[in-house]
């Protein structure tokens, strides 16, 4: 049997599922079978045929409308006109590597560190997250000297080669590099522990411990600061500076990874790390910062950049082009005009608020917790004992699907929603996703 991963295998399609399709969807699922690799995933067990897009609404193929609540993407929405627009005005004029002098990624690198601590001071492109974090790998253990690095139990971080051998959320059939050590998320629903911030920067000085008893010198801690494969934990605000200096004493860098909590998305901050009071020494992006176009980006503080630069050129074909950078400078000027991190903060409370009513409701509502437009709903058989309910997640995905809101879970258990939509998500959406839920759940018999 293969073996069955915690972010891609949670939500899925499987073959079983076809006959209690229709026609159509059957007919693409068999192509899609035929002509795709087998590492390939479908959400749903009725798959959803999309063919349309606009701000934090999707339609399918029938012309149905669905609420997405997962998308970080199209981190401002989809198909937003100013991203359009942009991209096709840049398409018209030029499209290149940085190898030739180009205004655009001078201009748009200014205002994407203007955003980040003065620290902070040099960018990289590449298209990808993933791309993104290997190089920060690289430039960790270039500075350091040593190979090893610490991430969370359920973190991902990517599928190259390296970001995949410290990515444990792909699954046992993904083997982690023998330089990888793990810990244990800061929970603070599951973990009791008087002082978080200690318990976690405790349980990174015991891996960086053990990496010396294995003749292995520690290089880095690489974390997304609402450890959101890890089941969304955002709290208690401030808990990840103690770890931060752990991993400074022992002489690693924080990499903060931003793929997720960034850009705007938390309310508190620009970055998600900025709701801890940090300032890391390496930042990666990808997803939202070009709203769909393949842009991903690494910031810097130059000293810890220049150990790898200095010696090793860094070259990509695609990475910081013209075209994505006009992407990624709309993307910017959309969240500062539409105000979106104020936006975030202030709906995202909203919506955190009323989600917080259907635990009067429904028992099997163990936790809501979150961050702005980012937030983790955990399903439990039993408040008490906080077992994790993963089936009825599951069958709550399926049930909301019906209801035409798209979702998806997270975390080691498997039984946490998480509802992160783009951020034209509107105060007027929270009753139709609050309202699925609730139904759902009674649908359920919970």
């Amino acid at each position: 049997m293969a073996t069955r991963s915690t972010i891609m295998d949670t939500n899925s399609f499987r073959a079983e599922h076809a006959a209690g399709l229709d026609a159509d969807t059957r007919s693409l699922t068999e192509k899609r079978s035929k002509v795709l690799g087998d590492s390939y995933r479908l959400f749903y067990r009725k798959p959803v045929h999309l063919v349309r897009g606009e701000g934090q609404y999707l339609w399918d193929a029938n012309g149905d409308k669905y609420l997405d609540v997962y998308n970080n993407v199209a981190s401002i929405g989809h198909c937003h006109p100013a991203v359009i627009d942009a991209v096709t005005r840049q398409m018209k004029m030029l499209n290149t590597h940085t190898r030739y002098l180009h205004e655009t990624i001078l201009d748009y690198s200014e205002a994407l560190l203007a955003t980040a601590p003065a620290e902070i001071n040099k960018a990289m492109y590449m298209c990808t997250g993933s791309e993104a974090n290997d190089l920060a790998i690289r430039v960790a253990r270039s500075f350091s000297g040593g190979t090893g690095i610490i991430v969370t139990k359920e973190a991902y971080h990517g599928t190259s080669d390296l970001t995949s051998g410290a990515s444990p959320a792909l699954g046992s059939g993904q083997p982690l590099a023998a330089t990888t050590r793990l810990v244990s998320p800061p929970d603070d629903y599951r973990v009791d522990a008087p002082d978080l911030g200690a318990w976690f920067a405790a349980e990174i000085q015991r891996q960086i411990d053990d990496m010396a008893a294995h003749g292995i010198k520690f290089a880095g801690f690489l974390a997304d600061s609402i450890f959101s494969s890890d089941g969304v934990l955002p709290n208690p605000r401030g808990f990840l500076q103690q770890a931060v200096d752990v991993v400074h004493r022992n002489g690693g860098i924080f990499i903060a990874d931003e793929v997720q909590p960034g850009f705007a998305r938390t309310g508190d901050s620009f970055w998600g790390f900025g709701r801890h009071d940090v300032v890391p020494d390496i930042i990666t992006t990808g997803k939202p910062m070009g709203n769909g176009i393949p842009v991903s980006g690494l910031l810097a503080r130059s000293e810890v950049l220049a150990t790898f630069s200095d010696d090793i050129p860094y070259f990509n074909t695609f990475g910081g082009n013209p075209v994505a950078m006009a992407a990624a400078q709309a993307v910017l000027q959309v969240i500062e005009e539409e105000k979106l991190q104020e936006h975030s903060r202030v709906v995202g409370a909203q919506l955190l608020a009323e989600l917080r009513k259907l635990m009067d409701r429904h028992e099997c509502i163990g936790d809501i917790r979150g961050a702005g437009l980012f937030i983790g709903f955990e399903l439990v058989k039993d408040r008490e004992s906080k077992t994790p309910d993963k089936a009825l997640a599951l069958n709550l995905i399926e049930q909301l699907r019906e209801h035409r809101v798209l979702t998806s879970v997270a975390g080691p258990y498997g039984n946490v929603l998480k509802l992160r939509p783009p951020l034209a998500f509107q105060v007027a959406d929270i009753d139709w996703l609050v309202g699925a839920l609730d139904k759902s759940l009674t649908a359920l018999g919970h």
